[in-house]
């Protein structure tokens, strides 16, 4: 069976105290609640090393936001996927719709990213989803497949089955628009089926694909709900422990 994993996008927030803070608390809380889902976060690379010396029992997956499309060398500002692995992290977020948009990222980038981070048997979380343009004119579900195809179908089965996908609609972040759980399942579904396609139901079936919407406390339960649906990469909800905890407690019955 799939995981069920929410995930905490700290993106560039808390300064060491505030980030230290935030770490302990959601420790307390795992320690304290039963928890039905894996609990991730993908705080500023400045707080991996950390986050794992508070998480030394792995109760909680550490994650970096970015990673190098290099292995060394003279990339002032990169961190490489060999540098994660030294540090124990357990993976790494490729793609965001932030380093899309600022950074120019592609999917090609993203293709040589995840191959680098499996190589050191990390996780990858591969992010895509389309903009509020590609959107309106129809194309959301071949610009996702484009998405797909491209950083992902290089891979063999066994490679494709330790990637987790996180869908962002970007169009719906910011934006006054807003993604029903309906329209997050229709993506979801879509993209196990293109996956399905190439490498067969059974592996497309051991995938974990995240929400990487606006997920809050109060529509968590109904969006995790949804059958392809396997839990939420988080933006701000992520950054106050009660908001975070509600959404992890949309996966208890």
């Amino acid at each position: 069976m799939r995981k069920k994993i929410v995930a905490g996008n700290w993106k560039m927030n808390k300064n060491v105290i505030e980030a230290q803070q935030l770490m302990f608390q959601l420790l307390e809380y795992k320690k304290n609640h039963s928890v039905s889902c894996e609990v991730w976060i993908a705080p500023p690379s400045l707080y991996l090393m950390m986050a794992k010396d508070l998480y030394e029992n792995d109760e909680i997956g550490v994650f970096a936001q970015d990673v190098s499309e290099h292995e060394k060398g003279a990339y002032t500002g990169e961190i490489s996927a060999d540098m994660l692995e030294s540090i124990d992290a357990d993976g790494c977020l490729i793609g965001h719709s932030e380093r899309r948009q600022y950074h120019g990222e592609t999917d090609s980038h993203c293709n040589r990213k995840i191959k680098l981070v499996l190589d050191k048997g990390m996780i990858p979380v591969y992010c895509n989803g389309e903009t509020l343009e590609q959107r309106k004119s129809g194309k959301h579900l071949e610009v996702v497949k484009n998405q797909t195809e491209t950083a992902l179908f290089t891979l063999s089965a066994e490679e494709i089955k330790k990637v987790v996908i996180a869908y962002e609609p970007v169009w719906a972040i910011g934006t006054g628009e807003t993604a029903t759980p309906e329209q997050a399942q229709e993506i979801h579904a879509h993209i196990r089926s293109l996956i399905a396609a190439k490498y067969g139901q059974e592996v497309a079936d051991e995938i974990s694909i995240l929400y990487g919407g606006s997920v809050k406390p109060d529509n968590a339960k109904e969006i995790f709900s949804q059958p392809d649906i396997d839990g939420g990469l988080i933006g701000g909800a992520a950054l106050n422990i009660d908001d975070f905890a509600k959404i992890i407690e949309g996966f208890n019955a």
